[in-house]
């Protein structure tokens, strides 16, 4: 048994409270090494008297623990319980064929050691307040991102000055189609027969550029989307169809016409809002390059000092003003890993406190547990999820068991719960049109729609992939929104709505179902996995190659009713193994 591979933290995604009753424990081992896992566990203060008249700790009882998920290097086992008074000591009990040991804070024994239990890890108590409240109906959320500019035009009076014609030519940094609410108001029953639930805005505030990263004024509408009160109609008709709203808020880092930064430019060292940001010396020099912090190096986004008080200030009633006045549901929070835990900390108390179940995710592209811990955000864009999708059904980069291995990895990342509300995404404004990344192979794109929708996590479609948009990374992603039907690939559309509505209806389908891997195979390059919940099982099967394939599922099927939720055919398994022949790039999910 190698011990250098034995890990576990009594903290984040090792061990955290689930729920105000419920602990997760988590230990990672070698790969292969390992037969079984138990968790030794008791009160801290439960003694009982030996026969020689010492005490010992007296654990409650050894919790055969699950094997949750295997990468190339570990094995990761978990188990969930219920201290009765809510505080736990507890070890672990390591068996492989030829040794067990008790792994504790203190290391490794051969026996668990009973006459002192300081050796063992320790949750002090499950607080109620310490328990990572999470927004719960972001659960069963499937989310569309909208770029405002180019989603629809419906009201020609607010178009900017050199407004283009919807389509007519190829977008840029600076060109304008007029985009606005009433175009989204419009198509509100196009999102509904879709199947969507929530709404991601990229930003509406008042700003230069198209896109409105570099944000002029925080407190109003650009007047090219409408004013406030249509705003607000929107967000009224979304909640009439049961749609959320979760708008984009740039707190890193202001837009070059922010007339505070504006402000600096005139008065330089006089301003009273130097501090505002963080100059590195006077005069102000823009080009060629910045005397002042920015995002990236664009010169044209000064970045915020949040740490000064009436930046602050200003930010924290912009945060609650939008929550207060206009009732969106969520917060997306753009450069989120560049500003200060400690403002958003604040930030999370103010908008709570408006609303409990706000969403709060956060932009961040790598490991994000630092802004998880239940103080700061309740999500982030879950890119290393999708990552692993995107390289082995859209760009063949990794075979099919380093694709279970880079998922495996990205599902244990997180609790559990953060898992749940993860915000799962295959393209945005940011990245290539996934039907561009797939080369336009349809059926790769079905492939990485069919992962989406049944993963754990809250999917967001990005306008038009569902009806095969095609374009490179920015502004190539951010064409206007096709809305001739004929100009559509309604096979796409059919059955990505059609998947929607299989997460909506089947509870093992969506967050409810247990995920699992089941087999993979890179000789075939197939992957196999199942969506447990209560009685119901669905399987997945995925044929990444180009060739027709038979694959055999790994367990008994015998006298069970089978049905094809694609196709809405059953029948009975009469046989033990079930069979299931492919197509190149296809595949199929079946439940029982």
């Amino acid at each position: 048994m190698l011990k250098e591979a034995i890990y576990h933290r009594p903290k984040n995604n090792f061990a955290y409270a689930y729920d105000n009753k419920t602990l997760h424990l988590r230990l990672r081992t070698k790969k292969n090494d390992v037969d079984s896992v138990f968790l030794i566990s008791g009160d801290p203060y439960s003694w009982e008297e030996t026969k020689a008249g010492t005490h010992r700790w007296k654990p409650w009882e050894k919790t055969r623990m699950l094997k949750k998920g295997s990468t190339d290097l570990f094995d990761y086992w978990e188990a969930a319980i219920q201290p009765q008074y809510r505080r736990l000591k507890y070890g672990f009990e390591i068996v492989s064929r030829k040794d067990k040991l008790v792994y504790t804070e203190k290391g490794f024994f051969k026996e668990a050691p009973l006459d002192d239990n300081s050796a063992y890890f320790t949750f002090p108590f499950l607080n109620e307040e310490d328990v990572f409240q999470i927004p719960s109906w972001v659960k069963d959320t499937v989310w569309y991102q909208i770029f405002p500019e180019r989603f629809a035009n419906g009201n020609a009076n607010v178009d900017p000055k050199g407004t283009l014609p919807w389509g007519s030519t190829d977008p840029t940094p600076t060109n304008f189609f007029g985009g606005d609410f009433e175009g989204v108001i419009h198509h509100l029953d196009y999102l509904l027969e879709l199947g969507v639930t929530g709404i991601y805005f990229t930003p509406i505030f008042k700003a230069h550029s198209n896109h409105k990263y570099d944000t002029i004024d925080y407190m109003e509408i650009d007047p090219q989307f409408g004013d406030k009160e249509t705003f607000k109609r929107l967000v009224q008709e979304c909640h009439k169809k049961g749609i959320r709203v979760m708008l984009d808020a740039v707190f890193n880092h202001s837009g070059f016409y922010f007339p505070q930064f504006q402000d600096v430019l005139e008065n330089g060292e006089e301003s009273k809002y130097k501090d505002w940001f963080y100059i590195h010396d006077f005069p102000v020099q823009i080009k060629p390059n910045p005397n002042y912090d920015t995002f990236s190096f664009t010169h044209a986004m000064p970045k915020l000092n949040t740490g000064h008080p009436e930046v602050r200030a200003y930010l924290l009633e912009v945060a609650r003003y939008w929550v207060r006045e206009f009732d969106i549901d969520g917060w997306r929070l753009d450069v989120a890993n560049e500003v200060s835990h400690d403002f958003w900390r604040e930030f999370r108390k103010e908008v709570k406190a408006i609303k409990p179940d706000l969403y709060i995710l956060g932009e961040i592209w790598h490991d994000a547990m630092p802004w998880l811990q239940g103080d700061q955000f309740d999500a982030v864009m879950n890119y290393p999820y999708t990552n692993a999708a995107i390289q082995f059904f859209a760009k063949e980069k990794i075979n099919a068991k380093d694709f279970v291995n880079m998922t495996t990895d990205a599902l244990l990342m997180y609790p559990e719960h953060v898992t749940e509300i993860a915000f799962n995404l295959l393209g945005s404004h940011d990245t290539p049109r996934i039907a561009t990344v797939c080369k336009e192979n349809t059926m790769k794109v079905k492939q990485l729609f069919a992962f989406l929708l049944s993963s754990p996590g809250s999917p967001c479609i990005y306008y038009g992939d569902e009806i095969g948009m095609t374009g490179d990374m920015d502004p190539g992603c951010r064409k206007c929104m096709i809305w001739e039907e004929d100009e559509q690939d309604q096979d796409l559309h059919k059955f990505i709505s059609r998947l929607i509505r299989l997460r909506k209806e089947n509870m093992a389908f969506g967050n409810k179902g247990i995920f699992r891997f089941i087999s993979a195979s890179n000789k075939t390059n197939h992957v196999i996995y199942t969506k447990t919940y209560q009685e119901q099982t669905i399987i997945f099967v995925f044929n990444n190659s180009n060739k027709k394939i038979t694959v055999e599922v790994p367990f008994s099927l015998k006298g069970k009713k089978i049905t094809n939720l694609l196709t809405e055919e059953s029948f009975i398994h009469k046989k033990g193994e079930l069979n299931v022949v492919l197509p190149p790039f296809d595949l199929t999910i079946l439940a029982f």
